[in-house]
């Protein structure tokens, strides 16, 4: 697996006892009916297929507008871009705010949608960063995974330079390192449409 996460070390509030705390179905079947699906702590396997069974769900209920709520340090590549795919591939129109720190899996899951339905609320921050790996293993088994890298690197450099318009030669650049944004350098980079301080602020 490959890792696309912001090296900050935070403990794990998505512990087993706190999905089951009293009180976690009512507020599920309320963010449900306010088609509303939130995407917060690690991209991992368990959260990519529990999101995207949320979208797939609400798309078969109706052709409403979406809203997914990211607030991710990122995490595992490959969870990031199934959730990235989905958004795109479900029918009703999904709108994408972010809240907290949106970083990089969390931004490529972001920059699913046009930059015209991005938000962010005023205190958000936003990182770019280019994805890491352990390789391990025999040479030849290194080389594969530094190869793998290289062209996850590329991909994901594409993605980011269509999201924001930005030339694909500043965003490797910039991902060369992390690169950390606050909302308005976010604004001015591309990567946010929007700063919103009420759900009034966004048009469903």
């Amino acid at each position: 697996m490959t890792d696309f996460t912001a090296p900050v070390h935070l403990d794990d509030d998505d512990s087993d006892d706190k999905k089951d705390k009293p009180g976690a179905p009512m507020v599920d079947k309320h963010l449900f009916d306010s088609r509303t699906v939130l995407i917060t702590g690690q991209v991992t396997m368990d959260m990519a297929r529990d999101v995207c069974a949320r979208l797939l769900a609400l798309a078969q209920v109706s052709d409403d507008p979406i809203l997914v709520v990211v607030s991710s340090p990122g995490g595992h590549v490959e969870s990031g871009d199934m959730i990235h795919d989905m958004v795109k591939f479900i029918g009703p129109q999904v709108k994408m705010l972010g809240t907290g720190w949106v970083a990089s899996a969390g931004a490529l899951i972001y920059c699913s949608v046009p930059k015209e339905r991005r938000y962010a609320t005023p205190n958000t921050r936003f990182l770019l960063h280019q994805p890491s790996g352990g390789a391990g293993g025999a040479a030849s088994d290194i080389a594969i995974q530094a190869r793998e890298i290289i062209r996850m690197r590329e991909r994901l450099n594409k993605i980011f330079a269509a999201a924001t318009g930005q030339k694909l030669e500043r965003i490797e650049e910039d991902t060369d390192r992390d690169f950390w944004m606050d909302n308005e350098e976010a604004m001015k980079y591309g990567l946010v449409g929007k700063i919103v301080e009420s759900r009034n602020d966004i048009a469903m």
